[in-house]
């Protein structure tokens, strides 16, 4: 019998292949199965090592979540993938939390964002395991339509726009037309001019505006009761159809006195009813005209595609398509032509306008060897390009992805907004229904009473609920981006306007990350021979002293030798192998580490840190002997001072947290008027820094260019990398700033508290505007023409508000006319005169 049950248990449960990355042998299996098998509805669960695949069956789907928790518990990982379609039907921010609900039930799902601005969808899901066909149907299922079409030409999908848009303006006019003829007799009765229109003539030019053009509103409310679900469709389909039902049921009422209405205390609400569909078309045509120009600096970026490329084929130039194009090929690019990939140049010098990526408004010279990125515009000679990275590998595609998520997601706040509109409608219908009821039992007027409750359904408004803040986020990250501003998410963006304190890494960051050798001095051995063995040892190196050191070599013809073997010391230096001997190159702890003394030198390591130079040492590990000292010099970037006084203008702290020796480290802090050094601070210590400085209760940005930098980046409130720097970098931090110019710092900030405030006022409006309207309409202080007037407008104003964001002007322009009175000094510091000092303070 229990045999029997368990097959009965087994054919009714649910079955999933989820797989599993991280195994390794026999006990990995056996240690996932242990752990799966203690959640609660596991009906049987079997891991293959071969395949990586977990076969579980399930006695629930609410259960799955549990068994990818048990996967990670027990040290696996379970792989995910992240889709994105757009999604047609939503009309407010109730339809947000109904497409989520939906969403969530699919098997695999592990998070979904559904944005109305962009009336997008973002999923993130078990890789493999869940298809488009799926959520097309979880979507179809919540009563709206999923499409999977992103790959369509931004050109196709404007045309779609303006056809759709174009519909909409010829349905607005038709309504308007039959509108009209009820509303002006209204408009003539203070003049004294009392005529309405007869009856039957209402009765025909209000039904094809409530049932025709009036249609979408009923097709969106059935779908939503079919999903059990409210949304705005349904109120207004409830409030109209209240107002044009009461006055079809006086036709019928008194049909053979129809010419006597008025005198027997009976009123036809067919304008009412007209009116308010007509202004929900208005406001719709304008919320769709004002969505498109908060979607325009993703427009403007993937207008930076040229369709077309002309490649070097054999000799000969041929036209092809950029789709066509792969990594290798010769792209040649005309003056006055956008360059079609990201590549190296070949052949030719030019200049480049690269202003609509990183901000830059003056051109930027480039000659063979020399980086291009596509989308940039060629201005002066004729290049060849050799293409490095093509599709969705470029510099572009990678711009347009992380814009375009960070538009799609939500911000914290929105989660507010969320469980607001997920019990808004039927709040609204509740409170309609009890001012139908009550305005009847105790006044009689029972049609006063529906007519009150109309209002009611009419004047609630989720629409400007479920806009206002990602209109916010959609025009803040696109003028952040038009600016050279990148930001990953919309989490970023709102934590952002709350920094107190700013931390830098100083080489790259606040210095150019180019530092040169300033000082050579040998011990034992000639100058020519500690600048070739120290050039040998870091030929292979990509580190910033290290180029130095090699460029000197080069610089002064010193010849090189081939290293035996060579090992890099993450925050010391690098151990080397040359001609059978063994040497170290590093800083001062690298020294220590091998018990090598400085003593003997400490005159010339305090006057080089006292000069701010960076100081690196050459010592043979087998006699202990050190055999050299090289000061480095970086300069300081002009834009620094600049940014750290813009900084303190607005409040906020400033911290260097380095790894350089503390002579240089304070000889750039005193320069900039940092609040607070810490130097000499290892790769691994750096995000222990950022952590104590969230222990005193600060809101922390770090700001760094590095891979070392990355740890810090991840752990500060916000990170933001310069994208002069790695991709290792710019992965770890929630910003890139695409320039390399530090005053976009206060700039990102700014976009940040600007978008925050317009966040803050248009969520403040759209509830004030429902606590308002709602009660007055229940009241009956509020006609019902003039609440469907006020629905439509709001949806509208909170766009509007939110587009007044384009009006702002980045202050790092103004910053780079100040730091062109600078002057450098031959040893590479800022001279700073008390006259620029006391202008910048003023300015900043």
């Amino acid at each position: 019998m229990s045999t029997q049950q368990s097959s009965q248990s087994s054919a009714k449960a649910l079955s999933f292949s989820i797989p599993i990355q991280g195994m390794t042998c026999a006990s990995c299996v056996g240690r996932i199965e242990k752990s799966i098998n203690k959640v609660e509805g596991i009906v049987s669960v079997q891991v293959n090592l071969a395949t990586e695949m977990a076969q579980v069956q399930l006695k629930s789907k609410k259960d799955f979540g549990a068994v990818l928790l048990a996967i990670t518990k027990a040290g696996y990982e379970v792989p995910t993938e992240e889709m994105n379609f757009r999604v047609t039907g939503m009309t407010c921010s109730s339809c947000i939390s109904h497409i989520e609900e939906f969403l969530a039930e699919v098997p695999g799902m592990l998070n979904a964002s559904v944005n109305l601005a962009t009336e997008s969808a973002r999923v993130t899901v078990v890789k493999g395991l869940v298809s488009s066909a799926q959520l097309a149907d979880a979507v179809r299922d919540a009563g709206y339509e999923a499409h999977f079409d992103l790959n369509k030409k931004v050109s196709t999908l404007d045309d779609e726009k303006e056809q759709m848009l174009s519909a909409e303006r010829k349905r607005l006019m038709v309504s308007i037309l039959l509108t009209l003829p009820l509303v002006v007799p209204m408009l003539l009765e203070p003049f004294g001019i009392h005529y309405m229109p007869p009856a039957w003539v209402q009765f025909l030019l209000a039904t094809p505006v409530q049932f025709f053009l009036g249609a979408r509103f009923y097709k969106a409310a059935y779908k939503a009761l079919r999903a059990k679900t409210g949304n705005m469709d349904l109120l207004v389909a409830l409030g109209t159809t209240a107002a044009y039902g009461l006055s079809v049921f006086q036709i019928v009422k008194y049909w053979g006195q129809l010419e006597h209405l008025d005198h027997m205390g009976a009123h036809l609400y067919f304008e009412s009813a007209a009116v308010i569909v007509t202004l929900i078309l208005l406001g719709k045509y304008l919320e769709a005209r004002a969505k498109q120009q908060t979607s325009s600096a993703i427009k403007a970026l993937q207008t930076l595609r040229p369709e077309v490329a002309t490649v070097l084929r054999e000799g000969a130039q041929v036209e092809l398509a950029i789709d066509a194009l792969r990594v290798g090929d010769v792209v040649v690019v005309k003056p006055g032509e956008r360059i079609p990939v990201d590549g190296v140049v070949l052949v030719g010098a030019t200049q480049v306008d690269e202003s609509m990526m990183t901000g830059e408004s003056l051109p930027v010279a480039k000659s063979v060897g020399d980086r291009v990125t596509g989308g940039s515009v060629n201005a002066e000679g004729l290049i060849q390009v050799e293409t490095m990275a093509v599709g969705s590998e470029t510099v572009l595609s990678k711009i347009i992805r992380l814009v375009e998520t960070a538009q799609s997601a939500k911000a914290p706040i929105q989660r507010l907004v969320d469980k607001v509109s997920a019990v808004f409608v039927p709040v609204v219908i509740v409170i309609a229904a009890l001012t139908i009821v009550g305005w009847g039992l105790f006044t009689g007027d029972w049609q006063q009473a529906i007519l009150n409750g109309v209002a009611v359904l009419v004047i609630a408004c989720p629409c400007a609920l479920g806009l206002a803040t990602p209109t916010s986020i959609m025009v803040g990250t696109g003028l952040a981006a038009k600016n050279g501003i990148l930001i990953k998410d919309a989490e970023a963006l709102e934590i952002t306007h709350s920094i107190t304190t700013v931390a830098f890494d100083k080489t790259g960051t606040l210095t150019e990350g180019k530092p040169v050798v300033m000082h050579l001095e040998s011990f034992e051995i000639s100058r020519d021979t500690l600048l070739s063995v120290a050039a040998s040892i870091q030929s292979a190196s990509e580190h910033p002293l290290a180029k130095a050191v090699v460029a000197k070599a080069v610089e002064e013809r010193v010849s090189f030798s081939a290293v035996q073997s060579m090992k890099a010391v993450p925050g010391f230096g690098i151990e080397a192998s040359l001609d059978e001997k063994s040497y170290i190159l590093g800083n001062a702890k690298l020294m220590i580490r091998y018990g090598i003394s400085l003593a003997a030198i400490d005159g010339i390591i305090q006057s080089l840190q006292t000069q701010g130079r960076t100081v690196s040492f050459l010592a043979q590990v087998e006699t202990r002997q050190l055999l050299g000292v090289i000061g480095f010099s970086d300069r300081i970037k002009p834009e620094a001072l600049a940014t750290v006084q813009a900084l303190h203008h607005l409040g906020i702290k400033t911290v260097m947290v380095t790894g350089d020796n503390r002579g240089s480290a304070h000889a750039v802090g005193k320069e900039l008027g940092l609040d607070e050094i810490r130097a000499e601070v290892l790769p691994e210590e750096k995000a222990q820094v950022i952590e104590s400085l969230k222990n005193r209760g600060e809101t922390v940005a770090m700001v760094g260019d590095g891979i070392n930098d990355a740890p810090a980046l991840a752990s500060a409130h916000v990170g933001m990398a310069m994208s002069t720097g790695t991709d290792v970098a710019m992965h770890s931090a929630g910003i890139t700033l695409m320039r390399g110019n530090p005053l976009l710092i206060p700039d990102a900030i700014e976009i940040s508290k600007r978008t925050f405030k317009k966040i803050q006022q248009n969520l403040f409006w759209a509830f004030i505007y429902n606590l308002i309207g709602i009660p007055l309409a229940a009241l009956g202080l509020l006609n019902p023409m003039i609440a469907g007037g006020a629905m439509a407008l709001s949806s509208v104003s909170v766009i509007t508000n939110a587009l007044l964001l384009k009006r702002w002007k980045p202050e790092s322009v103004k910053g780079a006319l100040k730091v062109s009175q600078k002057k450098i000094t031959q040893h590479g510091e800022i001279s700073l005169g008390e006259k620029f000092k006391k202008e910048v303070s003023h300015e900043a």
